[in-house]
């Protein structure tokens, strides 16, 4: 039985490394769109290689997931001028999915120039530029965007007007109507402050995976409230303050410096885990020192999305309150799947009914897992519905070995804390090689 129980523990600690790893990771296109003297200007900071290579960025989290990630490597590691040839001559085909109209009418865009950054470290993207130009029609008054299947994300921001558009579409989107005047009236800070809660939630649940497992980091250390609150806090008032700073412009460090020890962090907090029974009096003050790394990935997700001129504290706090919600959401999931293992584990509830509740769960959450997964989802979540569910059903699996053995001393530590710990340790050091190394 012994051996059959440490099996099932090694099982979940393997579905939970099933978790993606993020090399060569995918990210949004950046579009800024201008007018001035009846010429719309439409400027495209975005990933070349994947462009170039043709490869389907919807849904796609890592370049090296794609069937034609050689390409993409290939591509990566041309210097910049041939690299930029390359994009010029890719790019009639590239642009027939882009289409901006005022109306009915499509606006041609003509490719003015092509910016591509030197090679440098091949591992991460290469920062490129391209930038478009269309007459528009007379008396137009607004214009959309349509952006092509299988580009992958766009933060569209319309620059030049006092009440800007900023918008995120998905492959095959069309954005809505975007006035050339702006948007009417400034919006109030209290719109805003709500408009910008769902881009840091969003950023967390469900793009967020490395701050989610530093998160589940901190949860897994104690059963009680009490140590979880002391870290909690140190990590939000840590990484609000770099969030500031960093959207501010007064603090700006290379993602290739701040990704590592996101991930170093992530290491940390869970191989602690492993070996402590409780909150030392330093891990708070370790913990803080982290919350400043993760502020700054914060902050480099809302530069690009962008913060209004004359609105920037309502958005910041707004944002930064919808990291919050986002990270008190994976705490409560995490809370509602362990709280009966920890209640059997402290004699509060009996065996029977967990082992049955858990066993039901489990099942359920493999079974959604292939119900939901598609197109669809990936598309909206970024990931497989796999990616989300195994790990619950693992650790539902754990939460049974728990509360089967809990005749054994600690046995939701033994069988759920420390395995889950190992797994995230796991993932968090896999991703440090990867972002250093790979």
């Amino acid at each position: 039985m012994a051996k059959v129980a440490r099996w099932l523990v090694l099982s979940s600690v393997l579905m939970l490394l099933a978790l993606p790893a993020r090399a060569h990771e995918v990210q949004p296109t950046i579009g800024d769109l201008s007018v001035s003297e009846g010429v719309v200007t439409l400027g495209l900071r975005l990933n070349a290689e994947a462009f170039v290579a043709g490869i389907d960025l919807d849904g796609l989290e890592d370049t090296n997931e794609a069937d034609n990630a050689s390409d993409y490597d290939a591509l990566r590691a041309l210097p910049a001028e041939q690299m930029a040839d390359r994009l010029r001559a890719a790019w009639p085909g590239i642009a027939a999915d882009i289409t901006l109209r005022a109306g009915q009418q499509p606006i041609p865009l003509a490719l003015q120039s092509v910016d591509v950054g030197d090679p440098g470290n091949v591992d991460l993207p290469r920062p490129s530029q391209v930038v478009l130009t269309g007459e528009l029609p007379a008396g137009a008054q607004s214009v959309t965007l349509q952006w092509g299947q299988g580009n992958g994300a766009l933060i569209l921001r319309q620059q030049g007007v006092d009440e800007p558009f900023t918008g995120y579409l998905s492959g095959g989107e069309t954005s809505p109507d975007i006035p050339l005047a702006g948007q009417g009236p400034p919006k109030a800070g209290i719109a805003v402050f709500a408009e910008y809660i769902p881009v840091g939630f969003d950023h967390i649940l469900p793009k967020g995976l490395d701050h989610i497992l530093f998160v589940l980091g901190l949860f897994f250390l104690s059963t009680h409230l009490k140590p979880l609150i002391w870290q909690v806090s140190a990590f939000t008032l840590a990484h609000t303050v770099t969030l500031a700073l960093g959207a501010l412009g007064w603090v700006n460090v290379p993602a290739s410096i701040v990704e590592p020890l996101i991930a170093a962090s992530i290491v940390y907090v869970a191989v602690e885990n492993i070996f402590a029974h409780g909150l030392n009096p330093w891990r708070p003050a370790v913990i803080f020192v982290f919350g400043l790394l993760h502020g700054l990935g914060f902050a480099s997700v809302l530069g690009e999305f962008g913060l209004p001129e004359g609105q920037f504290i309502p958005a910041l706090i707004g944002f930064n309150v919808g990291v919050e919600f986002g990270q008190l959401t994976v705490i409560a999931i995490a809370f509602l799947i362990v709280a009966l293992a920890q209640r059997v584990d402290r004699g509060e509830a009996d065996l029977r009914p967990a082992q049955i509740g858990y066993g039901i769960a489990m099942l359920a959450f493999v079974a959604l897992s292939f119900a939901l997964d598609g197109p669809g989802f990936v598309d909206y979540m970024g990931a497989g519905a796999p990616v989300f569910l195994w790990p619950l059903a693992a650790l539902c699996l754990a939460c049974v070995l728990a509360v089967t053995f809990v005749d054994q001393l600690e046995s939701y530590r033994r069988f759920v804390a420390i395995p889950a710990s190992v797994a995230i340790a796991g993932v968090g050091a896999f991703w440090f090689v990867e972002r250093v190394f790979l």
